[in-house]
């Protein structure tokens, strides 16, 4: 059976326009024409939403040569040096760059992609110096990038957000189960998930799966079994428990190929689906890939 289209509710990552990325990238960081032909596709069917960041090599500079003014644009601020005397002046200078190279005048949303700054002695003038450049048109919101619920708990018992961006996927779902997910709507906040393939260990033929994986065998033979007996792909299965959540605003996908970008696209809008409760983990060193020993 067939459901809503949920195209818009799509965001494109951009990370791979700027660097080799993620596990099962087998072609490296793509080329501009590439990405040319993949935002021309994206934005016909419906997407409007780029995720990128100041850290993705060269992402924004290539969104830049493409043009993206016709697009909602969310870029993400690296660690603030330490010794950075005049904050106001470094957050004011790393937002004009990127204004620059994505050749735009305002970023639809502005993430501190170490949000952990906050917690230190700099905290607040950090906090303020975002505000500052919100209040200056720069940006539209203001937000951060997380990596588990336990920073949310501490950052928005101090701070106050529009946008946040955080993991979420088939087998990590804490955003969900902790309670936040509905917290963080309740307030009003904008929730953009990314990691939905797991930098694409998801969709990952078991036989191409690194062996670092191999411990977890149990939770990907419940996985392999879950989507056979619903006659799904992985992709499928990955999408279609995730973008039907009516909690969530953006999912963000990367591709490398506009192959890929199609069969994302195709499979949003099929039948919505409903994980069983014991298909998740919460074990850092598989759902947080910042942890995964590969080598």
């Amino acid at each position: 059976m067939k459901s809503v289209n949920f195209n818009k509710k799509l965001a494109l990552g951009t990370a791979q326009f700027g660097l080799d990325y993620g596990i099962a990238n087998q072609k490296g960081k793509i080329g501009s024409g590439v990405a040319a032909d993949i935002l021309e596709y994206a934005q016909s069917s419906g997407i409007d939403t780029l995720d990128t960041a100041i850290a993705y090599g060269d992402s924004e500079q290539c969104l830049g040569e493409i043009g993206v003014s016709s697009w909602n644009v969310v870029s993400k601020l690296p660690e603030i040096p330490v010794g950075t005397t005049n904050i106001d002046y470094w957050v004011k200078q790393s937002v004009d760059n990127s204004l620059q190279r994505l050749k735009i005048s305002q970023l639809y949303g502005l993430l501190l992609h170490r949000p952990q700054q906050l917690l230190s002695p700099e905290g607040q003038a950090i906090y303020q110096s975002l505000n500052l450049i919100k209040a200056q048109g720069l940006v539209d919101k203001i937000g951060i990038s997380i990596y588990n619920q336990t920073e949310i708990e501490t950052l928005f018992n101090e701070f106050s957000w529009d946008l946040i961006q955080a993991p979420f996927n088939v087998l990590d779902r804490t955003l969900e189960s902790s309670g936040w997910l509905s917290r963080l709507k309740g307030l009003g906040v904008e929730i953009h998930v990314r990691s939905v393939f797991l930098q694409g260990l998801l969709l990952m033929n078991p036989l191409t799966r690194p062996t670092y994986f191999q411990r977890w065998q149990s939770l990907w033979q419940r996985w392999e079994n879950w989507l056979a007996d619903n006659s799904l792909t992985p992709l499928q299965g990955c999408l279609g428990c995730v973008i039907s959540n009516p909690e969530i605003d953006r999912v963000v996908v990367g591709v490398d190929s506009l192959i890929q970008l199609q069969e994302i696209i195709a499979t949003t809008t099929e039948k919505l689906l409903i994980l069983p409760d014991d298909l998740c983990s919460d074990d850092s060193d598989l759902i947080n890939p910042a942890r995964w020993k590969l080598r």
